[in-house]
């Protein structure tokens, strides 16, 4: 095997620029695959990161009636629908893949809400004392909501950085002063999100999914949301994964706990926004598109095929004489067929080696040129090479069997 390797490279080395033409169709081929699939990992892999957010692993839950997400800033109190509870919440985050729950209510886009003169028409929540530790928010400046919040009501309000540049006009907000509908609320602190995954805006589209959440927002106790609100309104629910991976697992089985425990009748029901089933619908929205793209480039595989048989019948007619002498001084046939078998796969081993190369270069290139993501994928190059190889097997099959049959008299006499 090692004396056919060593044959098999001095042989390319000896014809270095007609080996690198039969190469090139498998080069051209092994690229092309490499880089489309380079391409879709990172673009699928980008999805996933817009979609997820910030990347706290966070599901939200909310309360559905036929099947839509049921308004409650324009809608009824529904009917056989209780509150979630703290006992409720210490069920769900014994639920396996949740760390940690939290309810809370909102409204996406508040009114009634000034700071003097200026208005705010951002997003409102009523959240309880674990809702910054479920979303990973941490306290830039002032405080947070303590015990005493909670228990002895207090109108206190908490904003994010983004509110505090926005309605603040730059100043400090912490000890002023808003009216959330008459009332008065003393803002305590200021928060931010801790960004995993900053989501890439390209289009239109991307900026309308994620601009109600960059708007910003402002928290109060919900305690103190039936002060300005209704009483008893159902929250929503969020909870905290322990990893990406199980998200949606742990998702569907707190919204299901939420409706068999908080809900009489068939009406309404818990569901949760399974940010993964929406990363993978987009995903496959695209798939059918790259896997044809991956079909055309093969092509280029077959052609390099191609290619192969035809250099190697060409090396066959030219080392006739040497394959007669070999048979006549006792070479058996199966010597001489894995010698040219293995010539023709250590031929497309090399071009698949520089195709891989070759196809991790073009991906990074058109990434920076073009501004697509990109991402390796070990296994399609590993499965790459690979294939270049089988490649050279297959097509090298019928010249290595050409020339282990050949009668060694009539090659003896060949000129």
């Amino acid at each position: 095997m090692f004396e056919n390797i060593g044959l098999a490279f001095q042989g390319v080395w000896s014809h270095k620029l007609r080996s690198f033409l039969t190469m090139l169709g498998i080069i051209i081929g092994i690229a092309a695959i490499i880089t489309i699939v380079s391409t879709i990992k990172g673009t699928n892999e980008q999805i996933k990161k817009n979609l997820i957010g910030s990347g706290t692993n966070t599901v939200q839950i909310s309360l559905n009636r036929d099947g839509n997400e049921y308004d409650l800033q324009w809608s009824a109190l529904p009917e056989g629908v209780r509150t979630v509870t703290e006992e409720d919440l210490s069920e769900l985050r014994k639920l396996e893949g949740v760390k940690e729950a939290s309810a809370y209510r909102y409204r996406s886009y508040a009114d009634g809400i000034f700071y003097g003169n200026t208005a705010y028409s951002g997003a409102l929540y009523g959240i309880d004392s674990h809702y910054f530790a479920a979303n990973n928010y941490i306290i830039n400046s002032g405080r947070g909501f303590t015990a005493d919040d909670y228990t002895k009501y207090r109108k206190t309000a908490i904003v994010e950085s983004t509110v505090a540049s926005s309605l603040f006009n730059g100043e400090d907000p912490v000890g002023r002063t808003i009216e959330i509908m008459s009332e008065p609320y003393t803002v305590v602190g200021v928060v931010s999100q801790v960004v995993v995954n900053e989501p890439v805006i390209n289009n239109l589209q991307d900026y309308y999914m994620y601009s109600a959440e960059s708007g910003g927002t402002i928290f109060i106790p919900d305690v103190c949301w039936d002060i300005s609100y209704r009483y008893d309104e159902p929250q929503r629910v969020v909870i905290r994964a322990k990893t990406t991976d199980e998200m949606a697992t742990a998702g569907k089985a707190a919204a299901d706990w939420l409706s068999e425990n908080l809900i009489q009748g068939n009406t309404y029901a818990y569901k949760a926004s399974d940010l993964l089933e929406q990363a993978s619908n987009l995903q496959s929205l695209s798939q059918t598109t790259n896997n044809q793209l991956i079909w055309i480039a093969g092509i280029s595989l077959l052609v390099g095929g191609i290619g192969v048989m035809n250099i190697m019948l060409v090396s066959v007619t030219e080392r006739t004489r040497e394959i007669g002498l070999k048979i006549a001084i006792g070479a058996r046939g199966r010597r001489i067929l894995w010698q040219f078998l293995t010539e023709a796969a250590v031929l497309t081993l090399m071009g698949g080696l520089l195709g891989v190369g070759a196809g991790i270069g073009l991906a990074y290139m058109l990434s920076n040129v073009m501004g697509t993501p990109v991402a390796i994928s070990i296994p399609a190059c590993v499965i790459a090479v690979a294939f270049s190889t089988l490649i050279g097997i297959i097509f090298g099959l019928v010249p290595a069997v050409k020339a282990s049959r050949l009668n060694p008299i009539e090659a003896l006499r060949h000129e």
